[in-house]
């Protein structure tokens, strides 16, 4: 018999996830999912609230005796993600997700699945409509635009809210508790380029592809490839070896995930084509056996292109592809507190060639604020040596750890009662909206947690079915502790 969502369990939650995963929600784009929300509030007669943004609060009143009980907010993110393999047919801003089961894990063909955060809105949902969890008051926080920035997060208003306790249902581990994340900043850098005449010779696609990716936090010490550099790195060497021009570079999609796939159109005498094949081959062995099995899929391949209309000048060309080899990615410090946390690192997201300008997107991250700035002048540094101009945008902060705070003590206690163990303490490098959202409402304690997922920001991202229904009963069990 082939499973389907229905025959899950939890079943409240993975109908709410099947419901979601139907609806496209796109960064910006979430006004679907936030009808979906709305009106699974207003069937309950719940009072719900939109502010400016987008962003939704949905109170539920306590179960009768549980009154008195301190408020606590459950929360996610509606957009996901939206990242697909090259060759997959996908609308994003159109088509469902095409979910499959595959032995224990929910997966999509050939996209993100968007369980970050559709799991964690699902549960939300679930517990929304919940008759026989016996919980106190109760705000239910529903945010749009997470992961292209935290707009929602930012954006959010003041002392909205009234809760005590603010749960963040957006970790990825199971039998975690998440108390702490980085901040985050983009840089981004621009620089006019000339255009020469096309000369003579064949058009040909040179292409970076067969990565993992990832998320450009969580996955930034696993030792995968970046497609971007990659392409600077092959790019720089056959403007070495091979007489060619540079028509474009293009690579990456998202600055919060570490680009899988990149490409540059290149014009070349014909003869000189098995030469360039040649260096293609002797790079995709060397960079091959450089990444190793963090990333064994890599492919770097050329196919016949359409002649572009004009060529960059071969100055631009050099200091675009110089800058792109020399340019920083992945960690530049790991935590002196806490083993194995990444603290201060850089992701070189996004390459595009347009209107006459090569733009490049990258994104640094650290609980520390001047370790981020630090991270952020360092890049700048780079760009600036190959012609570019820079600027600073979408700063995010940090959240400071407190394992002694009341809610992780609850957590904890609660976790060892219903699942058996005691959860691991955690703080993650990536940025959560608990720290921008925390800000605004002095006094509110804090955590995060979730089901087990993998591989987020990419089309291998798949969430761990035997993970969900451990979860769920985790968060109703501690609804009813608080």
């Amino acid at each position: 018999m082939t499973l389907t969502l229905a025959d899950l369990q939890p079943q409240p939650l993975w109908r709410h996830f099947a419901a979601i995963s139907a609806i496209p929600r796109a960064s910006a784009k979430e006004q679907a999912a936030r009808a979906y929300v709305l009106g699974q509030a207003s069937a309950l007669g719940l009072e719900a609230i939109q502010d400016a943004v987008g962003n939704v609060v949905v109170r539920k009143p306590a179960r009768p005796g549980r009154e008195g009980a301190p408020m606590a907010a459950l929360q996610g993110h509606l957009d996901m993600v939206c990242e697909k393999n090259e060759g997959t047919a996908h609308n994003f801003d159109t088509d469902p997700i095409q979910v499959v089961i595959d032995g224990d894990w929910v997966k999509a063909a050939g996209t993100t699945l968007g369980a970050d955060n559709g799991v964690g809105v699902a549960a939300a949902l679930a517990v929304m409509e919940s008759t026989d969890v016996a919980h106190g008051p109760l705000e239910f926080v529903f945010t749009i635009d997470e992961e292209s920035g935290l707009t929602g997060a930012s954006e959010f208003p003041t002392g909205l809210l009234r809760s005590k306790y603010f749960l963040n249902l957006d970790g990825e581990e199971e039998g975690a508790l998440c108390i702490g994340c980085a901040g985050g900043l983009n840089t981004v850098a621009r620089r006019a380029v000339q255009f020469q005449s096309v000369p003579p010779g064949d058009a040909l696609r040179v292409r970076i592809s067969g990565l993992q990716g990832g998320h450009s936090g969580l996955d930034i010490n696993k030792g995968r490839g970046n497609a971007v550099r990659i392409l600077g790195q092959v790019m720089q060497v056959l403007l070495d070896r091979v007489p060619m021009a540079i028509a474009s570079l293009q690579g990456g999609s998202k600055r919060n995930a570490i680009p899988r796939e990149a490409s540059a159109i290149v014009v070349v005498d014909p003869v000189r084509i098995p030469e360039l094949n040649a260096v293609l081959d002797e790079w995709q062995a060397a960079l091959r056996a450089d990444l190793g099995s963090f990333d064994p899929g890599l492919r770097i391949t050329a196919e016949p292109a359409p002649r572009p209309e004009q060529v960059l000048s071969d100055t631009d060309a050099r200091a675009v592809v110089d800058t792109l080899a020399s340019q920083h990615h992945g960690v530049l410090a790991m935590s002196p507190d806490v083993p194995g946390l990444v603290q201060t690192s850089t992701n070189l997201a996004i390459v595009l060639t347009r209107d006459g300008t090569v733009e490049i997107e990258t994104s640094q991250r650290s609980p520390i604020l001047t370790s981020k700035l630090a991270a952020a002048r360092m890049v700048s540094t780079v760009f600036a040596a190959g012609g570019f101009q820079t600027e600073q945008t979408g700063g995010y902060p940090g959240w400071k750890p407190e394992p002694a705070s009341e809610i992780v003590r609850l957590s904890k206690a609660a976790h060892n009662e219903i699942l058996g163990h005691v959860p691991e303490l955690m703080a993650m490098h990536a940025g959560l909206e608990c720290g921008v959202i925390g800000e605004k409402h002095d006094g509110m304690e804090m955590i995060s947690f979730g089901p087990h997922i993998v591989d987020v920001h990419s089309p291998s991202e798949r969430l761990k079915i035997s993970s969900v229904e451990p979860f769920y009963r985790f968060l109703t069990g501690l609804l009813e502790r608080l």
